[in-house]
C-alpha cells in the first residue's frame, strides 16, 4: 500500500485522505496512520504546490549549475554538496555521475544576483574547480506536470 499511497501523493498531494483510502481499498484511518510514519520517518520531507513561474506575479531568475569539486579523502563530495546546500539561493543539489560532480537548481532576483552568487559564494568554496551556468528560459513541464494549458498555443499555423 505505502508505494501506492506515494503514487497518489505524487501525482495529486491535495487529494482527501477519504479519496485515497477509496482508491487503495483501505479503511481512512489506515491512509492517515500511513501519512503520519511516512512523514515521521523523514520520507515525505513537506509538502509543496507546483507554480508555473512564468505566469507568478513576481517573477525570478532560474538558473542550473553543473559544478565540478575535488572529491575529499573522507566524505568524498559530502562536505561540499551540504555546504553548498545551505546557501538559500539553492533549491536543490544533486551528485550526478558524467562531466560534473554536483548539479545545482538556483533562484536569484535577477541575472545579477545569480552571477554574484556564482562568483561570490559558490566559486569561493574550496575544491570548487568550475562551474557551468545554464538559464532556465522557459518551463514546459515541471514534477510531471505541463505548464501548458491544452488549446493553449496561440502561435499561427504554418501553410505552404
Amino acid at each position: 500500500m505505502e508505494e501506492s499511497l506515494l503514487e497518489i501523493l505524487r501525482n495529486n498531494a491535495k487529494e482527501s485522505p477519504e479519496t485515497m483510502a477509496m482508491m487503495l481499498g483501505v479503511p481512512v484511518g489506515e491512509v492517515e496512520a500511513a501519512i503520519a510514519r511516512l512523514e515521521r520517518e523523514g520520507v515525505i520531507r513537506g509538502w509543496q504546490a507546483i507554480v508555473n513561474e512564468d505566469l507568478a506575479p513576481r517573477a525570478h531568475v532560474n538558473a542550473v549549475i553543473e559544478v565540478r569539486v575535488t572529491p575529499e579523502r573522507e566524505g568524498g563530495f559530502n562536505r561540499i554538496a551540504e555546504q553548498v546546500s545551505r546557501f538559500e539561493e539553492v533549491e536543490a543539489t544533486y551528485l550526478m555521475s558524467g562531466g560534473y560532480d554536483l548539479l545545482l537548481f538556483v533562484r536569484g532576483e535577477s541575472l545579477l544576483s545569480v552571477a554574484r552568487f556564482v562568483s561570490e559564494k559558490l566559486a569561493t568554496i574550496h575544491g570548487v574547480l568550475s562551474t557551468a551556468t545554464h538559464f532556465r528560459l522557459k518551463t514546459y513541464k515541471q514534477n510531471g506536470v505541463l505548464m501548458a494549458k491544452p488549446g493553449e498555443d496561440k502561435r499561427l499555423a504554418v501553410t505552404p
